[in-house]
């Protein structure tokens, strides 16, 4: 779907709108939202990982309520089985014969708290239903709906009782983030203001859903020029051929950073991607895909450093 100037220009400003409303929750973050909300407009998924009590949960209820999504929130707990999350039959005794009762997955939002707290068979299922959006019981295939999205929220793999993501796994994930702690003028505003949850409850929609199927279907039409794709060719290129990654960024990798660089041209009001634009979210993109490749023991701002430095702008 192609979208005309003026139809961009509005959604540019209703996507302003969202970012706005959402910094008036999760404070000092305006480059996160962003993050996050091009990672939807993308049709992707969206992982955040840090500590507890950082405001990993109350950014995805900003944002479900306002993009005006139906949500749905899991706790993920190492007893959490895969029927809790996708449903199933329930036998009705007066008709007597088997009904399907939808899980919390049947929703536009899904949040999926602490996941790596969940075993792998339920991580797994998850993950499974993300990738194909329909689930598949008692051989019925059912659709999930549309737009549908999770973000996910990890604790640091190092706190007790957690269950790392594989990297199969992890892929399925568009783009990963972190918020970390907000800075003084931020956290002042947040020890002095009113409850995070009375706002919450406030806030309104600001893009329909349907606005929001538009704009997706608008982020394909960002043109991408040859010039950055080679630049991006060569960004998979070097992964691939220097020793110090065991491992290469695949394909699907590099689908993943034109999308994301076109959902943030998006939320930029661009009609096309710049290199800027790759580089602003190469970071969420690649981290969490080459974080067991590099030998060198670097963390992910490191390893994108030495990327963008070997790799000339074209």
């Amino acid at each position: 779907m192609s979208l005309k100037r003026e139809e961009l220009k509005e959604l540019r400003a209703t996507l302003t709108q969202v970012v706005n409303q959402v910094g008036m929750i999760v404070l000092g973050k305006e480059h996160q939202i962003r993050l996050a909300l091009a990672c939807l407009v993308a049709g992707g998924h969206l992982l955040i990982e840090d500590l507890p009590g950082v405001g990993k949960t109350t950014l995805a209820q900003a944002l479900a309520r306002a993009l005006g999504l139906r949500f749905n929130r899991v706790q993920f707990t190492a007893d959490l089985m895969p029927g809790d999350v996708l449903g199933g039959a329930i036998y009705n005794r007066d008709e007597q014969r088997f009904e399907f009762h939808p899980g919390p997955i049947f929703s536009q939002l899904i949040l999926a708290d602490e996941i790596n707290r969940a075993t792998p068979k339920t991580q797994s299922a998850l993950l499974e239903a993300m990738e194909e959006r329909q689930v598949t019981i008692e051989g019925e295939t059912r659709p999930l709906p549309t737009p549908f999205f999770v973000i996910a929220t990890q604790n640091p793999t190092y706190q007790v009782g957690t269950f790392p993501l594989p990297e199969s796994q992890l892929d399925r994930f568009l783009m990963r983030i972190d918020l970390g702690y907000p800075d003084r003028i931020a956290e002042r505003a947040l020890l002095k203001g009113r409850d995070r949850r009375e706002l919450l409850a406030q806030l309104g929609t600001v893009m329909p859903p349907e606005a929001l199927i538009m704009a997706q279907g608008g982020v394909p039409e960002i043109h991408v020029s040859d010039p950055l794709l080679d630049y991006l060719q060569a960004l998979l290129d070097y992964t691939r051929r220097d020793s110090y990654f065991s491992l290469g960024l695949s394909p699907r990798a590099g689908l993943a950073l034109i999308r994301a660089a076109q959902g943030w041209a998006m939320v930029a009001g661009r009609d096309y991607v710049v290199p800027e634009d790759l580089q602003i979210v190469l970071p969420q993109v690649v981290t969490h895909r080459l974080a067991h490749a590099a030998s060198g023991g670097e963390n992910g701002a490191q390893i994108v450093r030495r990327l963008l430095t070997a790799i000339p702008v074209p």
